[in-house]
């Protein structure tokens, strides 16, 4: 049932899926997925298996997968998974090599975790693969610096840097879903809140913007100037953590980076407050440090964890540090992910069109495809807009006519 109201809501990514259909450009190839298992990816696992594809897929968080949708994919035919909701450790790595026993020739990662097993430990499978595609902005980070260390061997698109993701689904989605999960989780009022938003680049510019919606007194913390400076213009206050620790209501980590939430920023926090991540990984706020200094600790609602300090300050902790639009809620709506799957499926098409030209390198789809799956969500939101006439297009191509 999840997975028909998703398809639903996804009328961009069902018309990719039947073109694909009668097509066919993934005839004997196999797809390997490390994912969230989420309704939305089931569509996008039908979409590659119109194509031609056999898929194997499993989740790229923990805590991220829907059973429900799992359980669905796995009787569907050319199609594998494996993966279920608050995997261990031992299970996550064990069902990645899983996934690579199939020999994929293209991955889909979202975090980088496939595509770095790959390199480390199956590095003979490498040669046969087209290439791979990433979703998100911490496994685009990664995979930066394989190619500064010479180590990437497969040609990567960087779906991430499509602007019908990142200016969509990390804005747009993150923004809402992180709520969603937020809320859920802890049922705490945001208006009239101090809410800190650590880190504002696509991701935590949507989280603010929410948060400032609902009536919260936003605050951002930042390392990079410009980032900082468009905070400021935008309205919020912009401080360094140690000076916003003491102040904040609830803590929203979207940075892509570890330990940015410390314990020396924890000691100084009021009684009550809420952190969560939005970051791809549970290592933002570091939880460990949380663990130890806590004197005792335990499960108060859905997701949420009580950690009291020695000094008696009880300090929640939402989805386990992991991301929590996922582990406490069911990740971004259908309608953006929809974006970003149709960005996925066209770059597993384009790898297939260019076997064997692209570099190892992390490589930015054509603006063309962009504005492909900009037409296409247009279309499905019943949207018209205004097309050159050929004056326009003459003057545009232009440079001779000025003032």
């Amino acid at each position: 049932m999840n997975l028909e109201i998703a398809a639903k809501r996804m009328s961009a990514l069902l018309q990719v899926r039947d073109r694909f259909a009668k097509e066919k450009p993934f005839e004997g190839l196999t797809i390997g997925m490390a994912l969230h298992v989420t309704k939305e990816t089931g569509i996008l696992v039908r979409t590659l298996t119109a194509g031609g594809a056999k898929v194997a897929i499993t989740g790229c968080n923990p805590l991220s997968t829907q059973d429900d949708v799992a359980a669905a994919l796995a009787e569907e035919d050319n199609v594998e998974v494996w993966g279920y909701k608050g995997e261990s450790d031992e299970d996550y790595y064990k069902f990645l090599n899983e996934v690579i026993q199939t020999k994929p020739d293209i991955s889909i990662d979202d975090g980088c975790d496939l595509v770095t097993e790959l390199h480390q430990k199956h590095p003979e499978l490498l040669e046969g693969m087209l290439g791979g595609c990433e979703e998100t902005t911490t496994g685009i980070i990664r995979l930066h610096a394989m190619v500064q260390d010479n180590a990437l061997k497969i040609p990567m698109i960087a779906v991430n840097d499509n602007k019908t993701k990142h200016l969509m689904d990390n804005y747009y989605g993150t923004g809402q879903s992180t709520f969603d999960g937020i809320l859920r989780s802890s049922a705490i009022l945001i208006a009239g809140k101090t809410v800190v938003v650590l880190g504002y680049g696509s991701c935590g510019k949507g989280v603010a913007m929410r948060a400032k919606g609902m009536g919260a007194r936003v605050v951002v913390t930042e390392v990079d100037a410009f980032c900082a400076l468009q905070a400021a213009m935008d309205g919020h206050n912009v401080m360094t953590m140690r000076e916003a620790a003491p102040l904040g209501d609830l803590f929203i980590t979207v940075t892509g980076n570890l330990h940015v939430i410390r314990q020396e920023h924890i000691n100084v926090m009021r009684d009550g407050v809420v952190l969560s991540n939005s970051g791809h990984f549970d290592n933002e706020i570091d939880v460990e440090a949380l663990e130890k200094a806590a004197t005792n600790k335990r499960r108060v609602r859905h997701y949420l964890d009580e950690y009291t300090l020695p000094s008696g300050t009880v300090i929640y902790l939402a989805g386990e540090g992991r991301l929590v639009n996922l582990a406490a809620a069911e990740g971004h709506p259908s309608e953006v992910m929809s974006l970003s799957f149709c960005g996925q499926a066209l770059a597993c098409e384009f790898l297939v069109k260019n076997k064997g030209k692209l570099p190892n390198e992390v490589i930015t789809l054509p603006p063309h495809i962009d504005d492909d799956i900009s037409k296409l969500q247009l279309e499905a939101m019943g949207v018209n807009i205004d097309a050159l006439t050929q004056e326009q297009e003459k003057y545009l191509a232009s440079w001779q006519e000025g003032t």
